[in-house]
């Protein structure tokens, strides 16, 4: 367990990590790989809506529907490029997805924490990963939880780098690593107070 004691940051392991990154067999017989992921956590005490509305005003939004249809239309690298650098905002991101878990949770009670997942990435990272390290593909884009706890807001983020460690690629780890950084630079950023 490694944690950073900082008054606002935090990184530990989900579980502790296996002496190697060998493939062992499941239960049914199939080949499984085990890793470990580390987690970064950093506290904010601005408001939960405030600390929402930093991350989102930073990660691009485009309509789905047509990002999708100029992705599919691009014919080559150059035309995909100018497509994802109108869709990602200034953090170099954009968002795929958000989930309001909160709003389920008081679904069955009336109350509960304020929570969301939000899932964010760069296409053209993406494919930077998956060029040396095809599963990698299964980890991006990325999640980003931010949750409401009795000591602030919550920015959560498991990094990149810890899922594509046991598969040995020096050129993944290069690519993860920066966006390792550029994500825990971005929620550093939404955390911080102001004044």
């Amino acid at each position: 367990l490694m944690i950073d004691r900082t008054p606002t940051a935090h990184l530990h392991d989900r579980f502790v990590p296996p002496t190697s990154a060998a493939v062992h067999p499941s239960a049914g017989g199939l080949p499984t790989r085990e890793i470990p992921v580390r987690r970064f956590t950093i506290v904010s005490s601005r408001p939960f809506d405030e600390v929402v509305r930093r991350l989102t005003a930073t990660v691009g939004r485009p309509d789905t529907n047509t990002f999708h249809d100029a992705i599919a239309s691009a014919t080559n690298i150059a035309e995909l490029e100018k497509v994802v650098h109108g869709a990602i905002g200034s953090s170099d991101l954009m968002e795929f997805a958000r989930f309001d878990l909160g709003a389920i949770l008081k679904k069955e009670s009336g109350q509960g924490p304020n929570i969301h997942r939000y899932v964010i990435g760069n296409p053209l990272i993406m494919k930077e990963m998956v060029k040396h390290v095809r599963d990698a593909g299964s980890y991006a884009p990325v999640t980003v939880l931010i949750d409401e706890r009795a000591d602030g807001i919550h920015l959560s983020y498991d990094r990149m780098a810890s899922f594509i460690e046991p598969y040995g690629s020096a050129a993944a780890l290069a690519v993860v690593r920066d966006l390792d950084a550029k994500v825990e630079r971005l929620l550093a950023e939404v955390a911080r107070d102001g004044g």
